[in-house]
């Protein structure tokens, strides 16, 4: 029993020793795949600092890349959305004046308290003139094929001593108006 006891003692020293030279040789191991990645690491840092100034360029892109965003997000390409407007009411028509207000990127726009008007981001005001009775309700329903449109109001009808009939309205225009120019595409 104590030749067994004495035979289990060593092999679990050896068994222990073993185990320790094991494990210190892949501490050591451990050790130079450190050292290792610690220089790779040192040269990539080293190759990064050398591309600090692109990445400041690159900064500077993405910053002005969203103030165009910011400050084109409310923008209407008016010169084209006039002449739908135009282009819609019949050729004896003219508009005479406009007067447009509309949304601005720093500040939210008036919206109606009226139940029945829509959401809107601008409002287009105009006066246009015809030698024929016009007939405005018609008109209203044309205009609600331009995009954006929210609703139209008729305002008043006047006729000089010319013959010529001078209606104003007031149409409100909603979000779908807008150019988006900088609007960056969602993947």
């Amino acid at each position: 029993m104590r030749r067994q006891l004495g035979l289990g003692v060593i092999g679990a020293i050896a068994l222990v020793l073993v185990g320790t030279t094991t494990v210190m040789v892949l501490a050591t191991q451990a050790q130079q795949q450190l050292a290792s990645e610690q220089e790779l690491t040192s040269g990539l840092l080293a190759e990064q600092a050398k591309y600090a100034e692109a990445r400041t360029v690159q900064s500077e892109v993405d910053l002005v890349e969203a103030a165009q965003q910011v400050g084109a997000s409310t923008e209407i390409d008016w010169k084209a959305y006039l002449d739908g407007v135009q282009a819609i009411l019949p050729p004896s028509v003219t508009i005479s004046t406009v007067a447009v207000d509309s949304a601005s990127p720093l500040a939210v726009y008036a919206q109606p308290t009226a139940p029945l008007q829509g959401a809107r981001v601008a409002t287009v005001s105009f006066t246009a003139e015809s030698a024929v009775l016009p007939d405005v309700p018609t008109w209203l329903n044309s205009l609600a094929t331009l995009p954006g449109y929210a609703d139209a109001l008729p305002g008043s009808m006047a006729r000089d001593e010319a013959g010529v009939y001078t209606v104003a309205i007031t149409m409100h225009v909603n979000d779908a108006a807008f150019a988006r120019r900088f609007v960056i595409e969602q993947e």
